[in-house]
């Protein structure tokens, strides 16, 4: 049972009254029939809300958590009391959140039920751990609150992003992977090919008119050619020291993971065949290029168990193993960060060595904290030195992606937010224009 404010507010008015006693005689007998009468409310009070357990509450979310994304928890308060009651909720939140403002205020009417909800990103994987769901009651009273512990303790996994592959998943169906900023590739007339012929509808590229065929029909009729099949796309995740800074709470590392979920479905859908590679100080994972139905769930379960001590990443190791392994001409889409030119000299002659039997595409991250830094204005002579620096830095990536495309590696520069849509509007375009 704990007291609330309004109790403490009258007792303290009850208080002014007995010290105005000393002077004015009606105002000691005052204090004293409102003594009484709080007395008797506290007793009343007390009977109202301990009659009966009166107040029941659930979580109901998820038993998996979308890393990286908004999820949705809702939490259901019902209300067996015959009268109004206030109540305060509070759930129980893993600690990894840092939250301290779960605390929803709300009223229930007589025998109501209402459900709230509220979202959680977490930015790390593994287990998370919840607590109970406290609720604080008060009756219309409102001199004393009763707390009553609802609830089961209960722990979630975070997953790489699944949350936004369901976003991509009816879209690649569809072939409509615009709406997420994807850009719009022409597909026919540029695969090899063949699978029909069909009437020309406006936007069809003409150069594929079937002119036979529209001399038969006596209307215009276009060949149209789908992507070439069973391509092998091999995302090759960097988990050494250099995927360690972190952007809005999350790590490079888990930014790719979760790109490489989303293109492995992509790469999937379009029938190609995706698997995974990550390396650190070694070799560390190797997931074959599949396409079979169960495979996209190797591929989270993979990705989700990976851990990493950030460590010194060793490019020849990769190249040794991938040379091993990796017997087909693929696309390699290394996801790794080069802060400059002399980072990228020291692993250059590993990646040219990818390049003799492999397409490779090595994506790497924008500083999108600096960048934002170096477009404020300057106000003194050291901001002047520390701009200088910021964009120095923006030189030196831009001169990563020059060096990488001069020794022919393909380079892929893009902010750590917009990863996923970048890689796949890269991997379409090159597959639309038969780089691999």
């Amino acid at each position: 049972m704990f007291l609330t404010r309004r109790f403490y507010l009258l007792m303290t008015a009850i208080i002014l009254l007995f010290i105005a006693g000393f002077w004015c005689h009606y105002c000691y007998w005052g204090a004293i029939v409102a003594l009484a009468l709080v007395a008797l409310l506290l007793i009343i009070d007390v009977i109202l809300l301990y009659y009966k357990r009166g107040i029941d509450a659930s979580r109901i979310c998820a038993d998996r958590f979308s890393n990286g994304d908004e999820n949705n928890i809702e939490i259901r308060v019902e209300s067996s009391f015959p009268f109004p009651v206030k109540v305060n909720v509070i759930d129980e939140v893993p600690f990894e959140f840092q939250r301290r403002d779960i605390n929803f205020a709300t009223r229930l009417k007589a025998l109501e039920g209402k459900s709230i909800i509220y979202q959680l990103r977490p930015t790390k994987r593994g287990v998370y751990g919840f607590g109970k769901i406290r609720v604080f009651t008060s009756s219309p009273i409102e001199l004393i609150q009763r707390r009553f512990t609802c609830g089961t303790m209960r722990n979630v996994k975070v997953y790489p992003s699944y949350l936004m592959l369901n976003q991509y998943e009816l879209m690649a169906i569809s072939n409509n992977l615009t709406e997420y900023g994807i850009k719009k590739i022409r597909r026919v007339g540029n695969n090899t090919e063949f699978e029909q012929i069909k009437d020309y509808v406006s936007g069809d590229d003409y150069r594929t008119i079937n002119w036979k065929a529209t001399a038969r029909r006596n209307k215009l009729m276009v060949n149209v050619y789908t992507d070439e099949k069973s391509q092998q796309v091999l995302n090759v995740i960097d988990k050494g020291r250099v995927m360690q800074q972190a952007f809005n709470g999350m790590t490079l590392l888990d930014y790719a993971i979760n790109a490489s979920l989303v293109l492995s479905y992509i790469a999937m859908h379009k029938e190609d065949k995706a698997g995974v590679i990550t390396f650190e100080r070694q070799f560390d994972t190797f997931v074959r290029p599949e396409r079979s139905s169960s495979h996209m769930q190797k591929i989270l379960d993979n990705l989700y168990h990976q851990e990493t001590t950030f460590g010194e990443s060793d490019f020849s190791s990769l190249c040794v193993n991938v040379g091993r392994f990796v017997t087909k001409r693929s696309l390699l889409i290394i996801y790794t960060n080069f802060f400059g030119q002399n980072s990228l000299l020291r692993q250059l002659t590993y990646l040219k060595q990818l390049t003799n039997n492999h397409v490779v595409l090595v994506v790497f991250f924008e500083d999108t904290e600096l960048d934002a830094y170096s477009r404020e204005p300057s106000h003194d002579m050291q901001d002047y030195y520390c701009h200088a620096v910021a964009q120095n830095v923006e030189y030196e990536k831009q001169a990563v992606v020059t060096t990488l495309r001069q020794n022919g590696i393909y380079a892929l520069l893009t902010k750590p937010e917009n990863l996923t849509v970048s890689v796949i509007n890269r991997y379409l375009e090159m597959k639309a224009t038969h780089t691999f």
